[in-house]
């Protein structure tokens, strides 16, 4: 089950809204998302979690890039709101070298990748071994919000919930979940 919030921050503090990220196919997207929910051009935080296994939180500063951090890339990489977070750009390769580079290894765990047994697992199983286990990103992310590259990278369950408290943000947050 999957989890997402954007959290804006205006004049008067933060404000939570729950979207659905169904129509969000890009990072482009999400931010463009993001972006709607603060028409200041003030931080918008969006934060997304899959039940304790990954979570990933995009920082929008006006017309900036967006800023990423994700808790777990191959946790990440098995979710479809993992995969809008992890570009090319944060896992280091060239746009399109996944699939070249995906295409000619033998994922399947033979040497001469004749047991086609594991056919029905190889697509998702070879995401995720293309992907760092572990968090990638920007783990300062929060840092002038309160929350520390190593409080970031220290947060495991309710991993949201943290994060909004160290914002100030709880209540708000939990309006919405």
């Amino acid at each position: 089950m999957y989890f997402a919030a954007l959290l804006a921050r205006t004049e008067d503090g933060w404000e939570a809204s729950d979207k659905e990220l169904d129509d969000v196919e890009t990072l482009s997207d999400l931010a463009d998302l993001a972006r709607e929910a603060s028409p200041e051009d003030d931080t918008v935080l969006v934060l997304i979690e899959q039940e304790d296994a990954w979570f990933g939180v995009v920082r929008i500063d006006g017309e900036e890039d967006p800023r990423i951090y994700v808790s777990d890339a191959a946790a990440a990489a098995r979710s479809s709101y993992g995969e809008i977070l992890l570009t090319d750009e944060l896992l280091g390769r060239e746009p399109g070298d996944d699939e070249t580079d995906l295409d000619a290894l033998d994922l399947d765990g033979t040497e001469d990748g004749e047991d086609e047994e594991d056919d029905d697992g190889t697509e998702g199983g070879g995401s995720a071994e293309a992907v760092p286990h572990g968090p990638v990103g920007d783990p300062g992310i929060l840092d002038d919000l309160g929350v520390s590259e190593k409080e970031l990278k220290s947060l495991s369950e309710d991993a949201l919930g943290e994060i909004a408290e160290a914002l100030g943000a709880s209540e708000v947050l939990e309006t919405v979940r």
